[in-house]
């Protein structure tokens, strides 16, 4: 249950209720929020001071009539939502929740597998763009925030009810594969005649420098490989093979990425959508909003201009007749809207291409593509990842870190800490429980930090088992299984549920927190934030560890009660961390 919706609808009825002669009130603007302290209780409402104006009454009146509409309905409750609701300042409402009601929404949670989570009445079709490569180059570690962002909002928003669609937009379909193709077939032709699974990525990388050298200083070698470019885009054979075998390369490099990450993806590279980049180029010639320059066919867009001031073309065409970026992305955003039918599309792209996206969204609009009145479109943003000298974070030598590089390394300190921790583990537990530990560690301190934010990458930070990181976190989990393990005693019947009773603080405490869960999920679907996600699961543990420190629990006469609560925080725990993309250990 969202605890915020089902207060403010009793809110809503409320109001109604104590100002019968005011039709005109808009219930909407109505706002419930989580109490800034303690002291004021669970809940807040600030509301009355909007309402003066329609009411033409003091705020504080407004406020101490609603509480006593809201008295008069909840005493009709036979399970009385509020323990205390209070006036103060000018009118703000203090809201404290009755601790049978809280006790009840927890026996809800502990006998629902959804953790009580409603359906969703209207489930929408979403479509997610996120992680996208670029074909022929390795995933770095600025790969890892598409990535990991992309993940998590797809398993929430999955969670919630949508229905979710997880694309995988690769680059395969630009000029450098121009220039890669022309120099495999002019000086590693064979390797279209060998079935060699030698060849890796890390080759056809040292392939695309040496080409890119030829392609700056060889005016010849540039001419053929732009020529290359339209060649592959009009389906000749011989570039075509040759991009398959690059694309096929690639592909088994970033699945391994992937299963390290246990990532779900649907391949729609920019090369699916080629069929679709001329009718495009028609449709907006159609349109009159082509404009030529320099021979390059372009559209300028009201409100995007350059540095000088004048207007900054969006290049749909280019003069040799190949597509660019825009022209692709269009398409692709056509194809969404009209053949996968999405209500909601989001685009998990670092904030340098900010601009790139509001043309295309702009001219979209403009061409009818997108009515943003029938389906919303959202670019997530995010920051860069920076080493300890707060720059681009990169390898010793000066390069970019390769991403499979990063997440084996994390691998590689986390089986270190745990060797330390018990040296006579098995070594095959041990590495299991590294990559567990370790690609956690990783994924958490990225989705931890706004996505807003650029953030500093430490091993060290990221693998603590204190403070707001995995280890503390999945701590947590282990040591409520640790406590099951010497109950011997299974609590989720119905039977044992039922015997659930709150009367320490630090019960209470912890309860409240995890009747937040649900709220906390609808927030992160209205701001697509997964930070806030780590935040109240970080809360959590913390209250779960002042619970434990202050309830003792086997042996007590609440033994059964204290169980169940700890089930259910194992369970929000569980949950959590899946729906942030992380897996759980039994014990470390």
């Amino acid at each position: 249950m969202n605890l915020i919706s089902f207060i403010t609808q009793k809110f809503c009825k409320a109001l109604t209720q104590a100002f019968p002669a005011q039709p005109e009130i808009n219930t909407d603007a109505i706002e419930i929020t989580t109490a800034t302290q303690e002291k004021f209780g669970h809940y807040q409402c600030n509301s009355a001071m909007k309402l003066t104006k329609i009411l033409k009454i003091p705020p504080k009146t407004i406020a101490e009539q609603w509480i006593a509409s809201l008295k008069l309905i909840d005493s009709q409750n036979p399970n009385p939502i509020f323990a205390t609701l209070e006036v103060a300042g000018p009118g703000f409402i203090n809201i404290s929740l009755s601790t049978n009601f809280i006790t009840e929404n927890i026996k809800a949670m502990a006998l629902s597998p959804s953790l009580s989570m409603q359906p969703n009445p209207k489930p929408l079709k979403i479509v997610i763009d996120f992680s996208a490569p670029n074909t022929a180059k390795e995933m770095h570690v600025g790969h890892l925030r598409s990535t990991i962002i992309g993940d998590s909002l797809a398993r929430i928003l999955r969670f919630m009810g949508h229905d979710v669609i997880r694309l995988n937009h690769i680059g395969d379909w630009g000029t450098q594969f121009g220039m890669l193709v022309h120099y495999i077939y002019s000086f590693h032709a064979e390797v279209l005649q060998s079935e060699d699974k030698t060849l890796t990525l890390a080759q056809l990388m040292h392939w695309y420098r040496e080409s890119k050298k030829l392609f700056d200083t060889d005016e010849v070698f540039k001419k053929n490989a732009q020529l290359a470019v339209v060649q592959l885009q009009q389906g000749e054979p011989r570039a075509r093979a040759i991009w398959e075998k690059i694309c096929h390369i690639s592909r088994i490099a970033y699945q391994q990425i992937y299963d390290l990450l246990d990532i779900e993806l649907i391949e729609r590279g920019e090369s699916f959508h080629k069929d679709l980049l001329e009718p495009m180029v028609k449709k907006l010639d159609q349109l009159h909003l082509l404009q030529e320059s320099e021979g390059a066919k372009c559209v300028l867009l009201d409100g995007f201009t350059n540095r000088d001031g004048n207007p900054l073309p969006l290049i749909i065409q280019k003069s040799d007749g190949g597509y660019n970026y825009a022209t692709t992305d269009l398409a692709a955003l056509e194809y969404r809207i009209n053949v996968d039918k999405a209500d909601w599309i989001i685009y998990v792209v670092d904030a340098g291409q900010s601009l790139h996206l509001n043309m295309v969204f702009a001219c979209a609009k403009q061409a009818k593509i997108w009515d943003p009145a029938v389906v919303r479109v959202n670019h997530v943003a995010f920051g860069l990842v920076l080493g300890n000298d707060g720059k681009k974070f990169k390898t010793r030598s000066g390069d970019t870190e390769r991403l499979i590089d990063l997440l084996n390394t994390g691998i590689q300190k986390a089986a270190q800490i745990l060797q330390a921790r018990n040296p006579n583990r098995p070594s095959v537990e041990l590495y299991a429980d590294a990559a567990i530990l370790g690609i956690n560690a990783i994924k958490y301190a990225d989705l931890s930090c706004n996505r807003l934010q650029d953030y500093a990458f430490s091993y060290e930070k990221m693998l603590r088992f204190e403070g707001n990181t995995a280890a503390f976190l999945m701590y947590a989990f282990v040591r409520i299984q640790s406590i099951k393990r010497k109950a011997q005693k299974l609590v989720f019947e119905p039977s044992s549920i039922q015997q659930l009773q709150l009367s320490h603080p630090a019960e209470i405490a912890l309860a409240f927190n995890l009747s937040q869960f649900a709220e906390c999920l609808e927030e992160i679907s209205n701001s697509l934030l997964p930070h806030r996600l780590t935040d109240y699961l970080y809360h959590l543990a913390e209250k779960f560890h002042v619970f434990f420190h202050h309830c003792p629990i086997i042996g007590t006469q609440e033994e059964t009660s204290r169980l169940v609560l700890c089930e259910v925080t194992a369970r929000v725990l569980q949950q959590g961390f899946s729906l942030l993309g992380l897996k759980t250990l039994e014990e470390m």
